[in-house]
């Protein structure tokens, strides 16, 4: 798969349209807790105005339901890409309101104009032919760099795109290295190759499960969707999260790692707790021992340790999903240590998820990791061999 990328095409002195991600964590008083995401794609932003060109950025912000917002506008966005560009931002009061398109029409050379939240037109999740049809009509390039949102077909990511010729749209710096990782990472990665994958549900990963045994050599399952497992092989679970219907595909996915000599490690201890709540009542007990009524929120210590000696001898991880609910400090230990295992490791270290790379963020180890992807649910399709909707688009035809 070739991509077109930003740096192959001519965007001297032109108007571009940059779909960015700028969905990032903000506190109830909406400062920004986390600005990666932003900082992200300011190489992509900062080439367009070394190249003279006009610049006008789209994101999405939350699940906004009816229309403008406040809680969900870009404002504090525009703040913070003032603060880190230092230069004028232009924020628009819509998206293709009238006073919107006279700004973008009116944008001179080295000047950046910020659209309002996507999201609140309705048509942008529904890739409304007409909305894209007007953003097109904004510039004369366009660039997706939005990896997070590249595997849905919205508006502002797969439509718009429609409307450009090859050489007139292009993969930002961001979208091309998070494609080309993943793509190095599944089909050519160094051996041996261990996936950890945790996270609350196996529904969410099922796919990406069935992708991975067949290319990897270990695969370590911890997180809320361990239980599933360790009901399948006949444990008692108490009350801790399981998905009873996919125990079937569980099994398969077991018997096919044992039939390709895959090795899959599961939790052989839990911290469990009375209810779901940073202040039940907590113990470490084996899988074995699971009390009824009880439910497992985190790996033990003993997990930790084996999943920490099975990635001892990696020379690439992929890593998506915690191993426990490391928002809570008391059942944080599990993944805490599993991200110290993977940042000391000699491995390649590739982290896909929002979750995973907020808690490489919090544990400390974020810059000992090789790579953290900005999108969750975009690198698991990846994974799962899919062709993203926003990447499809800027393929070039051989």
């Amino acid at each position: 798969m070739k991509l077109q990328e930003i740096k192959n095409i001519d965007i001297s002195g032109k108007k571009v349209f940059i779909r960015c991600d700028f969905n990032v964590p903000m506190d109830e008083y909406r400062n920004i807790t986390d600005d990666r995401r932003i900082r992200s794609a300011l190489n992509t932003i900062r080439y367009c105005i070394d190249n003279d060109c006009s610049i006008i950025l789209a994101s999405h912000f939350g699940r906004p339901k009816n229309g403008f917002e406040e809680e969900f506008s870009l404002q504090p966005i525009a703040k913070r890409l003032h603060t880190l560009l230092k230069q004028e931002i232009q924020m628009a009061p819509g998206i293709v309101d009238d006073e919107t398109m006279k700004m973008a029409n009116e944008l001179k050379s080295g000047e950046i104009l910020l659209l309002e939240n996507m999201r609140f037109d309705a048509g942008e999740t529904k890739n409304n032919e007409e909305l894209s049809a007007k953003l097109a009509s904004m510039a004369e390039i366009y660039v997706n760099d939005a990896f997070g949102v590249s595997h849905r077909a919205h508006s502002s990511v797969e439509g718009i795109a429609q409307h450009f010729d090859i050489e007139h749209k292009a993969a930002g710096f961001l979208l091309a290295k998070e494609i080309k990782f993943f793509h190095h990472i599944v089909h050519n990665p160094k051996r041996p190759f261990v996936s950890i994958v945790g996270g609350s549900k196996v529904s969410g990963k099922l796919e990406a499960l069935y992708n991975l045994v067949p290319k990897v050599d270990k695969i370590l399952i911890g997180g809320g969707m361990a239980f599933t497992f360790l009901k399948a092989l006949g444990h008692e679970i108490g009350n801790s999260l399981v998905e009873d219907d996919l125990i079937p595909e569980a099994i398969k996915i077991m018997d096919e790692a044992k039939e390709l000599g895959v090795k899959l490690y599961l939790p052989v201890d839990v911290v469990a707790a009375e209810a779901f709540d940073a202040e039940a009542i907590a113990k470490h007990v084996t899988v074995q021992e699971i009390p009824k009524n009880w439910m497992g929120l985190d790996i033990g210590p003993a997990s930790a340790q084996l999943f920490s000696l099975a990635l001892r001898d990696a020379n690439t991880i992929l890593w998506n999903g915690p191993m426990g609910v490391y928002e809570m400090d008391k059942f944080a230990k599990g993944s805490t240590k599993i991200s110290h295992a993977v940042a000391s490791s000699f491995a390649t270290t590739v982290v896909g998820g929002g979750d995973t790379a907020d808690l490489v963020r919090v544990t400390g180890d974020e810059d000992e990791m090789t790579f953290i992807s900005t999108g969750g649910g975009a690198s698991l399709e990846l994974i799962e061999g899919k062709v993203l909707p926003g990447v499809k688009a800027l393929v070039i035809e051989e």
